[in-house]
């Protein structure tokens, strides 16, 4: 139990094989050859990973490895030194800021380990955000924000704000949040790094049922492979590099 008192017993991933059959085979996003650095020091060597659509990928590895740089130059958060990324077939790093920026916000989806919640705004505005930044009005898109509550088992926290909620509803609402704009990709870096096992298990179940509902391709980050379980096929990131990649090769 985490503090909500809502958290239901612990569930098992759903089979992968079963999931990915549902899957399309086409692919959605795919990086080639990444390099990148922080000033002198390389996070990132030339690394390959892609997505088909309708996946799930986990990229693992231990902390410092360049999981999260890569989940961020795919995301077109940050834009690599060498390589490329391909979204839908389109270049993404060589768009400007500004044409990343519209793509970020009109295409994708993001979940953070600590959900980063705007703390002025209630759990039911957090969630409507994405829809609001889209140009939806404000009365459509808080009856949307809404509908995830319930999915969510969320029911009656609407208007409270982040210091308000435990840290498993903080999550799940910062996975409404991430999901609520129908995004072709969701990217979710550590989701269940701040909380407990069984917060965590369940904020997974919700987050594959609900993509897997939406049609939405999952790009995971996580160093917790109970955490990749969940996923359709699991990448490793090692020193900057992919070294190993299972259910596909490149």
């Amino acid at each position: 139990m985490t503090g909500d008192g809502q958290v239901p017993a612990s569930r098992t991933p759903a089979a992968p094989a079963a999931a990915a059959a549902t899957a399309s085979t086409s692919t959605i996003i795919e990086a080639r050859g990444i390099v990148k650095s922080f000033g002198q020091t390389p996070a990132l060597r030339g690394a390959n990973v892609l997505a088909a659509a309708g996946e799930i990928l986990a990229i693992m590895g231990p902390s410092g490895s360049g999981k999260s740089t890569l989940l961020h130059c795919l995301a077109g958060i940050l834009t690599p030194d060498e390589g490329v990324v391909w979204f839908n077939a389109n270049r993404l790093d060589t768009l400007r800021e500004a044409e990343r920026s519209a793509v970020r916000r009109d295409r994708f989806g993001f979940v953070f380990q600590f959900g980063q919640l705007v703390p002025e705004l209630t759990a039911e505005e957090n969630v409507a955000l994405p829809l609001l930044l889209n140009g939806t009005r404000r009365a459509a898109a808080l009856q949307e924000a809404r509908t995830w509550f319930g999915r969510l088992a969320l029911d009656g926290l609407e208007h409270r704000r982040s210091g308000e909620l435990s840290g498993g509803q903080a999550q799940r609402v910062a996975l409404a949040r991430g999901l609520v704009a129908g995004p072709e990709v969701l990217f979710a870096d550590e989701p269940t790094g701040s909380l407990d096992s069984v917060a965590g298990e369940y904020v997974m179940n919700l987050l594959t049922a609900a993509s897997r509902e939406q049609g939405t391709t999952v790009i995971l980050v996580t160093h917790e492979a109970r955490v990749a379980a969940y996923a359709d096929r699991e990448v490793i990131v090692r020193d900057g590099k992919v070294s190993t990649l299972t259910g596909a090769a490149l």
